[in-house]
């Protein structure tokens, strides 16, 4: 159903776009949109994922320079049976991590400091592990396409205001014009956002059966959360059309699933996980890394087995 819901909302973004681009220049008009749509989503197929990067000033880390996440994401990987991604650290406090690439071959995962600093290593598990979900469903090319789309819309909602009419159609007016300029954008962000909050819960599913442990997703959600009411991430602001590629709202924590939410409630994603838990018998899943030896550790040697949900830990960090 997840996937079929997507399928319905993209192609209800693209009946949009080519919706606005025949008010504004008829049967001529939407193709041009349909033309302007195809090669800027070339263009993105092939730079998105260096772009978004760049946007966030991440650096790419090595086993050399950090090991234990490094080495975390290709054990999560193996499991998830994905080629082993890039690997970006950005310098921000804020608890926070997403995934980007055309496809599980170009991927790339990137966390933030904040969140190595805050999450014990099986939060850490469950955030990877929830990122490498959204490679293997591609859902960050899905996303980046609907980003685009939604981008070109706005784009040509602008510009109606600026044509007249011809020989197909006799143009919106100045009325139909500014209500397109007002609610184009507004629908296609609409659109957009309940592709993100479908995907969301459906790599929450994944990657919690990936990770073994739902409950460690669920725990690092609701640390990331709360950060994210107070921990600003300036470059998010000044980028907020990357928001829905993050684990968590980045420009701020929305309490309940609504129209204008980039991501869904987090604490209806915890109740999912609660309950995916429960079908899995989660607890006696072993852990990532996991020696039959040694009690879990965090990736610096520190105990880090439990979370909020089950009561106080410390960062790898401390």
């Amino acid at each position: 159903m997840n996937y079929l819901r997507t399928a319905m909302l993209l192609a209800g973004l693209t009946a949009l776009f080519m919706g606005v681009g025949y008010l504004i220049g008829g049967a001529a008009g939407a193709m041009i949109a349909l033309v302007i749509a195809a090669a800027t989503n070339l263009f993105t197929y092939w730079n998105s994922d260096r772009a978004v990067l760049s946007m966030y000033g991440a650096h790419q880390v090595d086993r050399q320079s950090a090991p234990e996440l490094v080495g975390l994401v290709a054990e999560l990987a193996g499991r998830a049976g994905l080629p082993m991604p890039r690997v970006f650290v950005m310098d921000e406090a804020q608890p926070n991590a997403f995934a980007t690439g055309r496809n599980p071959e170009n991927a790339a995962v990137a966390v933030t400091t904040g969140l190595m600093n805050q999450l014990s290593r099986e939060e850490l598990a469950g955030v990877i592990a929830h990122e490498l979900a959204h490679i293997k469903n591609h859902d960050t090319l899905l996303m980046t396409v609907t980003a685009t789309i939604a981008g070109a819309i706005s784009m040509l909602a602008q510009f109606g205001m600026f044509f007249g009419g011809n020989r197909d159609n006799n143009g919106p007016g100045i009325v139909g014009s500014i209500l397109m300029m007002i609610l184009a954008p507004l629908g296609a962000m609409l659109v957009q956002m309940a592709i993100s909050r479908t995907r969301e819960y459906a790599a929450d599913d994944l990657g919690a059966r990936i990770a073994g442990q739902p409950m460690w997703l669920a725990s690092a959600l609701v640390k990331i959360e709360g950060a994210a009411h107070q921990v600003p991430n300036y470059d998010a602001e000044r980028n907020p059309a990357t928001a829905h590629m993050f684990i968590i709202n980045p420009l701020s924590g929305h309490g309940v699933d609504n129209l204008f939410a980039t991501h869904p409630s987090t604490q209806n994603r915890i109740a999912a996980l609660q309950q995916l838990a429960a079908e899995l018998g989660a607890r006696a899943t072993p852990s990532v890394g996991a020696n039959e030896n040694y009690p879990p550790q965090g990736p610096w040697g520190r105990s880090s087995s439990r979370g909020p949900l089950d009561g106080p830990s410390r960062g790898p960090w401390g």
